[in-house]
């Protein structure tokens, strides 16, 4: 499968972004999240999502991300948005000038969770890899682009049929930085079957 960006539609475009070939820039907008109720008990649905529809029930899709994000919670990475209350994201979350939070959030009916590592407040550039079995999702993150580590293995419950999926950026306080997307690969799924 080729990775087609003239295919690529958005859910809420920012104000700034620039599609070249082989190369996405997104300038996040302040108060710009996705989050839907759990713990935090506020509901955030404004990130720009930029992606491509399939009905493949077997792929990967990969992407390198470079950022300077700089405010807490500053984040760009992969997303799959079906609606406002079915989605799944994994990116790196800025904290501060120590640390930031390499992670993954998923959607289900309304309700998301946060699953999280923190890792060096320095790093900025990672390399993101969703593969899709049906309606199950292993989400992958490499720093050079070529040993991936697993971060989650999750189900959708709306996640069958067709789906969207691609990158996303946004920054939920009172912020704004540029991500930057490139490597942009789709391919067969490179998550094996359990046996």
């Amino acid at each position: 499968m080729e990775f087609d960006l003239s295919a690529l539609t958005w859910t809420r475009a920012p104000k700034a972004f620039d599609l070249q070939p082989g190369r996405i820039s997104i300038t996040t907008q302040p108060h710009t999240d996705l989050w839907q109720r759990t713990y935090y008990g506020f509901r955030n649905d404004n990130a720009p999502v930029l992606q491509l529809a399939t009905k493949e029930p077997y792929f990967s899709f990969t992407v390198r991300t470079q950022f300077h994000s700089k405010r807490r919670f500053d984040q760009c990475g992969v997303a799959l948005y079906l609606d406002s209350e079915n989605w799944l994201k994994a990116s790196i979350e800025y904290e501060n000038e120590r640390f930031q939070r390499l992670g993954s959030v998923v959607t289900n009916h309304g309700w998301s969770d946060w699953a999280t590592t923190d890792i060096d407040a320095g790093i900025r550039t990672m390399w993101y890899r969703l593969s899709r079995r049906e309606s199950d999702y292993c989400i992958e993150c490499s720093p050079d682009g070529a040993a991936f580590k697993q971060m989650r293995i999750c189900h959708l419950w709306e996640g069958s049929g067709e789906i969207r999926f691609g990158i996303y950026a946004c920054s939920p306080e009172a912020s704004s930085f540029e991500a930057v997307f490139t490597h942009m690969e789709l391919s067969e799924c490179k998550w094996p079957a359990h046996t």
